[in-house]
């Protein structure tokens, strides 16, 4: 017991800010795994907005995967931070409930009743060009080197090329300025809360995506009720999709975030953004019949070579250790 016991805190146990980035095998399988998943849930989600206003379906799925996450923290032993944390810990946990969940998702759903599935995807590629700065004061062992900036600057690049010219067939043409702003403050949420998780103590890694899943349906419930008044009943169809919606975008991704924030590092973690909005362009295309644009291969040339780039070190280390 006392062996099972001290193998789930060395699994589970989250490292404080001061240690650095430690990037792995698993980290680079965990962001294309975090890439796929999040690059198809704009699709999903549109599914779910023809039964469901987009308040009540950002607190469907967050409320879903909340129950789900709080049953498996419960057999874990309710664990969370290592030591005892100070007002400024709680105080960081409860906004980073708030931006990573809550809000985000509120204004996506609700910008996607404007804008295709397409560009909401590509829009989350923002969340790299607000985490690089941010982390470079806040966040040590996350300086911007020239190489690393290069990278970035380049993997942006396609995405404006992605954006851009053809790639308008797309995301559409006559989107609503609103729809659009709303995309990029979901992006500037989550890159805000990637470097705030980051600095957190040491803590349980089940335990902070379940905390974090709470403190959003907190505020999401009453925030839906207070807009768009009791939540319509949804059909069979619409039900499903925001379980899926719930178990595998929410509550299992938000734990993967997790993970590679806590150890790999929030710059680390933004190269995810670089592949959703190849995969919400590609699923679009595929599963909607959205026109596929000819810039799209000169965009993942660019958004591959400036990930390749930004990550060089870590690439190497990879195939050293192969």
């Amino acid at each position: 017991m006392k062996l099972r016991n001290s193998a789930y805190r060395s699994l589970n146990r989250l490292p404080f800010m001061r240690d650095a980035p430690d990037i792995t095998p698993k980290s680079w399988l965990m962001i294309a795994i975090l890439g796929f998943t999040w690059g198809g849930t704009f699709l999903v989600t549109e599914i779910a907005l023809e039964g469901l206003t987009p308040f009540w379906l950002a607190a469907g799925r967050i409320g879903f995967a909340a129950c789900l996450m709080g049953i498996i923290w419960s057999i874990s032993g309710f664990r969370l931070f290592e030591a005892p944390p100070g007002r400024r810990a709680w105080g960081e946990t409860i906004l980073i409930g708030g931006l990573s969940s809550a809000i985000p998702f509120m204004l996506l759903a609700w910008g996607q009743q404007f804008v295709t599935s397409g560009f909401a995807g590509v829009s989350m590629a923002a969340v790299a060009l607000i985490v690089l700065p941010l982390a470079h004061f806040l966040v040590p062992g996350e300086r911007l080197s020239p190489r690393k900036g290069v990278g970035f600057i380049i993997g942006f690049a396609g995405v404006c090329v992605l954006i851009g010219g053809q790639a308008l067939e797309t995301t559409g043409a006559s989107m609503e300025p609103a729809g659009r702003l709303a995309c990029l403050g979901a992006a500037t949420c989550y890159a805000m809360s990637s470097i705030l998780m980051r600095r957190l103590p040491r803590v349980d890694t089940i335990g902070l995506s379940t905390v974090l899943l709470l403190i959003g349906a907190v505020l999401v419930i009453p925030l839906a009720l207070w807009v768009e008044g009791p939540p319509p009943v949804p059909d069979t169809q619409t039900l499903v999709v925001v379980a899926v919606l719930g178990l595998i975008p929410t509550a299992a991704a938000n734990l993967l975030r997790v993970l590679v924030v806590r150890s790999a590092g929030p710059v680390f973690m933004s190269l995810t953004n670089y592949q959703v909005p190849v995969w919400s362009v590609v699923l679009g295309a595929t599963l909607l019949g959205e026109p596929l644009p000819a810039s799209l291969l000169w965009a993942i040339v660019l958004i591959l070579s400036g990930v390749g780039l930004s990550q060089y070190g870590a690439l190497r280390r990879l195939f050293t250790r192969g």
